[in-house]
């Protein structure tokens, strides 16, 4: 692989932060990632820059598996959502142009998309993820699993939603379809291609030679790595070409970068003196997003800003097919750290902290996050719960922490915080999950019932029987055909073999599940023969049944990031 621009400009320094010498060895750093050093699987690119110095610069892996092309510092990558919050900049640049005003309604520049009676969310709310939107992507996942999606298709499935999530401010949930509108309206005040205006307004004024905003994982680019995607056991394993279903990504995660690229990104970033945008837009690019109950979230603009280890972090991870991301700047050490992952096995927000921790030492940071201990709480392992919306289940996590999981995914660590065991929305991008500790069991019984919020939204979820009901009688009133109109799709509840399946076939394909029955009115999904790996998963709940028939009528899906998508009975 040649080298780029950026490896003939990598000694640039950030002259706003006075220059010191590394204190920390490279083999201290070298040694979190050795697991991926290795030359017969992906792997992923790494730079660290230390008050004005980079310090940490190096490639692990390969790059392409299939042309044995090894990863090295200058190669490029695809940086997922950590795209966002240079969308939200964009937008900002515009508005200093008096181009839009990001306190307008949506529909002010997006006209074709629907009034609904609980409002009308702001620009603003796109992109702090607050708007109560449904998110295109993940519509797309239930409808149609991984089939590809054309240009247009994005903005068409939002304007045809006849409910939202929620009121615009009254929660927080995690919406790429919100900057995939942003993009767009970006795009009709600017006069001119999206990924143009990123390139004019911001990485060509920046120095940032080697960062683009590339829609589909269909083109062909220099200098990018292959997106590798691991194929499980029982697959054969080995690995997979990490493709996006969709042919217009846009600012939900579209960007390709390099190390030097996002390290000239971060000390500007942090810079008290800026070359690029007002002072005022950068204000709001780290003012985080606040409820109409009066929360606030540690999301802001496209960023993420909390403590860690009693330091202040601000922070995106992002996430592709075959690939992950993670920037992280601590502003009151000048330490900036970009991870990104081609397919190695890896969690890099896992590893930007283990960075924190060896370049800074204990010595500068306070006590490490304190995580709920599994065995303080034993009568809650195994314990499920389920509202409308969502089953959780109480599992241990590595090293001995209690973790929740949801439906059939991983067990997530809960943190504690005083008398509260809380997942945050940097942790899960939705929430903050609040349980009080007291109301779990650490001895005799799970409770039967608990109170869970949700960015300060009461849920009470009821214990489930430890026993799984059988999905074949019990089912048997769900057997049918039912449509969805805001998701275009006909689902279909069969028996196979014993087992209980939804099909919903949408406009592109169709996403195949297994149905899992908690009780006669909460039936788990989760989709098999999937190409996406984690597959998806969700909540049906039964609606209204027919007098007449005794027959399921009606049920809403439910998945983390859409809410309550209503399916209603087709005549035989």
């Amino acid at each position: 692989m040649s080298h780029t621009k950026s490896e003939q400009s990598s000694t640039t320094r950030n002259d706003a932060v006075p220059a010191a010498e590394p204190t920390t060895s490279a083999a201290a750093l070298d040694a979190l990632f050795q697991s991926v050093n290795r030359s017969d699987a992906p792997g992923l690119v790494v730079g660290i820059a230390h008050r004005g110095k980079t310090i940490y610069r190096r490639g692990f892996g390969m790059a392409s598996l299939e042309h044995a092309v090894a990863n090295t510092p200058w190669t490029r990558m695809r940086i997922g959502s950590t795209s966002k919050h240079f969308a939200c900049f964009a937008a900002l640049l515009l508005a200093e142009d008096g181009k839009l005003d990001i306190d307008a309604g949506v529909r002010s520049y997006l006209p074709e998309l629907p009034a609904f009676a609980q409002g009308e969310p702001t620009l603003r709310q796109l992109m702090n993820h607050t708007s109560g939107y449904r998110c295109h992507l993940d519509l797309a996942f239930i409808a149609f699993s991984t089939a590809i999606m054309p240009k247009g298709s994005g903005l068409t499935a939002m304007a045809r939603q006849q409910e939202m999530n929620f009121a615009p401010g009254e929660n927080m949930v995690y919406c790429n379809g919100g900057y995939h509108l942003l993009s767009l309206v970006i795009e009709r005040q600017s006069g001119m291609p999206f990924e143009r205006f990123l390139q004019e307004r911001i990485f060509t004024p920046l120095g940032m030679v080697d960062t683009a905003s590339v829609p589909s994982d269909l083109e062909i680019h220099a200098g990018i790595a292959t997106l590798h995607e691991a194929l499980p056991p029982a697959q054969g394993g080995g690995w997979r070409r990490g493709i996006f279903p969709s042919e217009e990504i846009r600012g939900e995660g579209a960007m390709v970068s390099t190390i030097d690229d996002m390290l000239r990104w971060l000390a500007h970033l942090r810079a008290p003196q800026k070359s690029v945008g007002s002072a005022a837009s950068w204000q709001q690019m780290t003012a985080c997003a606040r409820l109409n109950n009066g929360l606030v979230n540690p999301y802001a603009l496209g960023l993420m800003r909390h403590d860690y280890r009693g330091l202040e972090v601000i922070h995106h991870a992002g996430g592709v097919v075959g690939g992950s991301c993670q920037m992280l700047t601590v502003p009151g050490h000048a330490l900036d750290i970009i991870i990104i992952v081609n397919g190695a096995p890896v969690n890099p927000m896992e590893l930007a902290n283990q960075v924190i921790d060896t370049v800074l030492g204990d010595a500068e940071l306070g006590p490490a996050p304190q995580k709920a201990a599994a065995d303080r709480f034993k009568p809650m392992l195994g314990a499920r719960y389920a509202d409308a919306s969502c089953v959780i289940e109480f599992a241990p996590a590595p090293e001995g922490r209690l973790g929740l999981k949801f439906l059939n995914g991983p067990p997530v660590p809960m943190r504690e915080e005083g008398e509260q065991l809380r997942i945050g929305f940097e942790d899960l991008a939705v929430g903050p999950l609040i349980l009080s500790a007291g109301q779990l069991a650490t001895e005799g019984d799970a409770p039967a019932a608990l109170d869970l919020h949700e960015a300060g939204r009461h849920c009470r979820l009821e214990r489930l029987p430890a026993s799984t009901p059988d999905a074949a009688s019990l089912g048997t009133d769900l057997l049918g055909r039912y449509r969805s109109a805001d998701l275009a799709a006909i689902a279909t509840v069969f028996l196979q073999d014993g087992a209980l399946r939804l099909r919903i076939a949408g406009s592109y394909g169709a996403m195949s599940a297994e149905l899992q029955t908690f009780s006669p009115a909460v039936y788990g999904w989760s989709e098999v023969d999937s190409m996406q790996f984690p597959p998806s998963t969700g909540v049906l709940h039964v609606e209204s049944i027919e007098e007449s028939t005794g027959r399921v009528a009606a049920f809403r899906l439910n998945t983390m990031r859409s809410r309550h998508l209503h399916f209603q009975r087709l005549a035989d």
